[in-house]
C-alpha cells in the first residue's frame, strides 16, 4: 500500500495506545487466570489495523476533545469489533482457522471459550462506556452514546448483517441487496465509531454528524469492496487469513457483480462521495481524508 509515513505512524499510534486501553480494562476483570480473560485477551490484542478506535480518536480530536476522553469510545467500539471477529471466525459462520496470522480463538483455545469469550467482550463495550471517562461535553452525551453503540451492534446494524450475509450463501443476490448486508455488517460499526468521536465532542460534534453519517457510509462500504477485491487478488500471508474463503462459502462479492475492474471502479466512487461529504465539514478534515484513501489502497 502507498499510503503516507504520517498515516502509517498515526495508526501505529492509535494502536498501541488503544491496546494499551483494552489490556487495562481486562486485566480488571476478576478470574485473570481463567482461559476466558486470556481468550478474551487473545481475540482483543492478536492484532489488527485498530481501523475504528482510530476513526474515533481522529474525530474527536478534529473536534478538539482531549484524547484522554477519547479512549473510552474507542475502547468500546474495539471490544464489539473483536468480539464479532471470534465469532465470524466460528465453525458455524466463517469456519476460519487463521485471523490476523494467528490461530483464530476457538482454535487457540477452543470452541465453547471462544463464544464466551465474545459474549464476554461484547458485554465489556458497554461497561466501559457506561463507566469509563469523558470530557463534560462528552458526558452530557454518554446515554447517546451507549445507544448509539447498542443499535450499531445488534439487529438493527451488525448482527442483522451477519444473518443477512449468512442467508446468501450459495445464492445470487443483487448489488442492492449486497449493498445492504455490508452497510449492516461492516458500515453499521465504522459509522458507529466516528459518531462516538463526534458525540464526545457534544453539541459541537452533533452540528456536523449528518456530514459524518454520509462519509461514513461511503468510506464503510468501500472498505467492504477493498476487502473482496482482496480475496480475490491478495494472498493468505498478505491479509493474515485464508485468502478465497469468499469463494469458498459461495458468497456474492462485488468482483463477482462488478467484474474486478468494476469493483475497482465501484472503490473509487465511493471514496469521492466520501471527499465530497467532508468539504461540508468547517474543521481540519485531513486524517479522514487520508483515511478514505487507505481504505481503497490497503492490501490488507
Amino acid at each position: 500500500m502507498n499510503n503516507t509515513p504520517s498515516l502509517s505512524q498515526s495508526l501505529q499510534y492509535y494502536q498501541q495506545r488503544n491496546n494499551e486501553q483494552l489490556s487495562l480494562w481486562i486485566d480488571q476483570q476478576p478470574f485473570a487466570g481463567q482461559p476466558l480473560i486470556k481468550a478474551m485477551k487473545h481475540g482483543a490484542l492478536l492484532g489488527g489495523k485498530r481501523a475504528r478506535p482510530f476513526l474515533t480518536y481522529i474525530t474527536g480530536e478534529m473536534l478538539g476533545v482531549d484524547l484522554d476522553n477519547l479512549d473510552t469510545p474507542a475502547a468500546a467500539v474495539e471490544c464489539i469489533h473483536a468480539y464479532s471477529l471470534i465469532h465470524d471466525d466460528l465453525p458455524a459462520m466463517d469456519n476460519d482457522d487463521l485471523r490476523r496470522g494467528q490461530p483464530t480463538c476457538h482454535i487457540a483455545f477452543d470452541e465453547a471459550t471462544a463464544i464466551l469469550a465474545g459474549d464476554a467482550l461484547q458485554t465489556l463495550a458497554f461497561d466501559i462506556l457506561a463507566s469509563g471517562s469523558l470530557s463534560k461535553d462528552g458526558e452530557s452525551q454518554r446515554v447517546a452514546m451507549i445507544k448509539e453503540l447498542a443499535q450499531a451492534s445488534g439487529a438493527n446494524g451488525m448482527c442483522v448483517g451477519q444473518s443477512l450475509d449468512i442467508a446468501a450463501e450459495g445464492k445470487q443476490v443483487c448489488l442492492e441487496q449486497l449493498e445492504t448486508i455490508h452497510k449492516h455488517k461492516t458500515g453499521a460499526l465504522i459509522r458507529c465509531a466516528i459518531s462516538l468521536g463526534a458525540l464526545a465532542a457534544g453539541h459541537k460534534g452533533i452540528a456536523v454528524l449528518p456530514q459524518l453519517n454520509q462519509y461514513a457510509d461511503a468510506i464503510g462500504l468501500a472498505f467492504q469492496v477493498q476487502d473482496d477485491i482482496l480475496d480475490v487478488i491478495s494472498d493468505t500471508e498478505t491479509l493474515g487469513k485464508p485468502q478465497g474463503s469468499d469463494i469458498k462459502l459461495e458468497k456474492s462479492t462485488y468482483p463477482a457483480l462488478l467484474g474486478l475492474d468494476g469493483a475497482k471502479a465501484k472503490a473509487q466512487n465511493l471514496y469521492q462521495e466520501a471527499l465530497h461529504a467532508l468539504e461540508a465539514i468547517p474543521y481540519n478534515t485531513d486524517q479522514l481524508e487520508v483515511f478514505a484513501r487507505y481504505v481503497i489502497e490497503r492490501n490488507n
